[in-house]
C-alpha cells in the first residue's frame, strides 16, 4: 500500500530514491525544479544537451546523480511549451513507469496551482496502473511504499483539497479500469450487478457519518419483464446469464441539481446471429464500459459530497448467439410502449440504453446524459483517441466544456433532422432500430436514442473510441481499459452542482431529491 504525502520540501534535499521534474523545450527545468537546477548549476545544460534531452511531450530520461542532489536517481519528463494541467497529467503518467521499483518517489513536477497539483496526482496513480489478476506469477514491478508531491502551494487549503478529490477521481478510473479488463466469462450481468452493488456498500461504509448514501436496486429479468423492459431482454435473452437493469440513487439533503446518468453494460458482445467476425470480439469485453464508468462517476460524487442528486441507470446483458436469440425482423417493446423493427442484432446497444433511457427520463432530471461504447461509425468519424457527443446543443456544449477541463478528448457530432425519416422507416413497428445504410451509422443511432428521453435536456457520448488501448502506453493512459468518461462525467457534477448552488436564493431548499420507483 502506498502512502502519501504533499509537502513543500526542496526536491534536491528530499532523500526519496528517485525525483521527477518536468523538461520544457530549450531544454531548461520546468518551474518546481528550481533547486534541482541551481544543484547542478551550469553543468546542467551540456548535460541534456549530450543526453539529447529535448522536453518534448512523451519523453523520458533517467540520470544517476552521483550526490549532486540528495536522491540517487533524477527522473526528467518532458512537458512541451506552455504545459497546462493535460500535459502535466501526461508526464506524472509517463513517469510512473520510469521508477517501477522505487521504494520512495518524489515528483516535483509543476504543482504550485490546485488545477497542477490534482493532474500530478491522477497521472502518476493512472499512468503507473496494471492488471495482474490472471498473472500466475506476481510482476516484478512494485509501487513505491510512499509517494511524495512536492508542491510550494503544499498548505494552501484549495491545494490540499484539489489532491484530495484527485485521489477519489483516480480510485473511481482504476476501478472502472478493473471492471473493464475483467475477462467477460468471469463479469456476466448478474455477476456485473452485484459488483456494482458490493461497491456501492462499500463507498456507503467509507463515509462521514450523516453523509448522504448511494441507495441501489437490481432489477433482475422477472422484474424486467413486468416492467416491459423489452430492449433488454430481447438482447439477453440469447445468453445464459439473465440480463439486468441496475439503478442507483445518490441525493443529497438541499441538492442544487438533479442529473441522470445511463450507461451501456454489454458485459460481451458477439453481435448475436448479425454475428461480427472472429477479431472483431477480441475485447468486446469493453462493451460494458460506459456501465461501468456511470457507476463510478455516482460514486465518486458521493466520496466527494458534491451537494448534486444522482439518478443513475445502466443496463446490462450479454449479446450471445443461440437458438434463443432474438432475430433481425423481430419487432420488440421498449420500457414506455415504443415498438422496434429489429434488423441488426449487432446494433444491441441502443436497444438497452433505451429502455435505460426511459427509467432515468420519468424521474425528472434537470438533465440527462448517456455514455456508451455505442457504434464503429464513431471510430471511423473521429479515431480511436476522441469521444463524440450529440444532442441537444446546450447540454453537448457542456459536455464538451466538462471532458475538456477533464482532460479528455470529445467532439461534436450533429443529429440531421433526414435522420428522423430514417429511424421511422419500418412498416411494422414505431421506430427501425437499424436501416444498414453505411453512412450516418453514429448518427442513427444517436437520434434513436433521443426518441426515449422523453424531453428531458439530453445529450449522448459516444466513447467507443478511447475506451480501449490495443497498443502500447501514452502519458498517463495504459494498455486496456482507459477509464475513459468518469474525469468528464464527474467534472460535469460538479459544474451542475456550482451552478445550482449559484443560483438558489438563499434559504430556498434547493432541488428536489428523485423520487423512488
Amino acid at each position: 500500500m502506498t502512502s502519501f504525502a504533499l509537502r513543500t520540501a526542496s526536491p534536491a534535499k528530499t532523500r526519496a530514491e528517485a525525483v521527477v521534474v518536468g523538461v520544457l523545450p530549450g531544454p531548461e527545468l520546468a518551474p518546481g525544479a528550481e533547486d534541482v537546477a541551481e544543484a547542478y548549476g551550469r553543468k546542467l545544460r551540456g548535460l541534456l544537451a549530450t543526453l539529447g534531452v529535448q522536453g518534448k511531450p512523451g519523453e523520458v530520461t533517467q540520470i544517476p546523480t552521483g550526490g549532486t542532489i540528495h536522491s540517487p536517481l533524477l527522473v526528467l519528463v518532458g512537458l512541451g511549451a506552455d504545459p497546462d494541467a493535460n500535459a502535466v497529467r501526461r508526464a506524472a503518467g509517463a513517469a510512473a513507469r520510469a521508477v517501477p521499483n522505487a521504494a520512495s518517489v518524489a515528483l516535483a513536477l509543476p504543482a504550485e496551482t490546485p488545477e497542477q497539483a490534482a493532474a500530478v496526482v491522477e497521472g502518476y496513480r493512472l499512468g503507473a496502473y496494471t492488471f495482474t489478476r490472471y498473472k500466475s506469477s506476481p510482476p516484478e514491478q512494485t509501487a513505491p511504499a510512499e509517494l511524495v508531491l512536492l508542491s510550494p502551494g503544499a498548505r494552501r487549503k484549495e491545494v490540499a483539497s484539489a489532491v484530495a478529490d484527485a485521489q477519489v477521481l483516480a480510485d473511481a478510473v482504476i476501478a472502472t479500469r478493473d471492471w473493464v479488463n475483467t475477462p467477460p466469462g468471469d463479469l456476466t450481468p448478474p455477476v456485473f450487478a452485484d459488483a456494482i452493488a458490493a461497491a456501492s456498500e462499500a463507498t456507503n461504509k467509507a463515509l462521514a457519518k450523516g453523509a448522504a448514501t448511494v441507495s441501489v436496486e437490481v432489477l433482475d429479468e422477472e422484474r424486467l419483464a413486468e416492467l416491459g423492459c423489452g430492449g433488454t431482454l430481447a438482447v439477453g435473452q440469447g445468453s445464459h446469464a439473465a440480463p439486468r437493469i441496475v439503478e442507483l440513487s445518490y441525493a443529497p439533503e438541499g441538492a442544487t441539481a438533479h442529473v441522470a446518468l445511463v450507461g451501456k453494460g454489454i458485459t460481451f458482445d458477439s453481435g448475436g446471429l448479425s454475428i461480427k467476425p472472429a477479431g472483431s470480439m477480441q475485447t468486446m469485453k469493453e462493451d460494458m464500459a460506459g456501465a461501468a464508468g456511470v457507476v463510478q462517476a455516482t460514486l465518486a460524487a458521493a466520496r466527494l459530497g458534491l451537494p448534486v442528486a444522482v439518478t443513475a441507470v445502466v443496463g446490462l446483458a450479454e449479446n450471445m448467439v443461440a437458438g434463443s436469440s432474438y432475430r433481425p425482423g423481430d419487432v420488440v417493446t421498449i420500457y414506455g410502449g415504443t415498438t422496434v423493427e429489429i434488423a441488426n442484432t449487432d446494433a444491441e446497444g441502443r436497444l438497452v440504453l433505451a429502455d435505460c433511457l426511459g427509467r432515468a427520463a420519468e424521474r425528472e432530471p434537470d438533465v440527462l446524459v448517456d455514455m456508451a461504447t455505442l457504434t464503429g461509425h464513431m471510430v471511423i468519424a473521429l479515431g480511436d483517441k476522441m469521444a463524440g457527443v450529440l444532442g441537444d446543443d446546450d447540454v453537448v456544449a457542456e459536455v464538451l466544456a466538462a471532458a475538456k477541463s477533464a482532460g479528455e478528448d470529445a467532439w461534436p457530432m450533429p443529429i440531421p433532422e433526414y435522420m428522423d425519416s430514417r429511424i421511422k422507416s419500418s412498416t411494422v413497428a414505431d421506430l427501425a432500430q437499424h436501416d444498414w445504410v453505411r453512412w450516418g451509422g453514429g448518427l442513427f443511432a444517436a437520434a434513436f436514442l433521443r426518441e426515449f428521453n422523453r424531453g428531458v435536456p439530453w445529450a449522448h457520448l459516444d466513447i467507443a473510441g478511447p475506451t480501449f488501448i490495443k497498443g502500447g502506453p501514452s502519458g498517463h493512459l495504459t494498455p486496456g481499459a482507459t477509464g475513459y468518461g468518469v474525469a468528464t462525467l464527474l467534472d460535469l457534477l460538479r459544474t451542475r452542482a456550482a451552478a445550482g448552488a449559484a443560483a438558489t436564493e438563499p434559504g430556498d431548499a434547493g432541488a428536489t431529491a428523485p423520487a423512488a420507483s
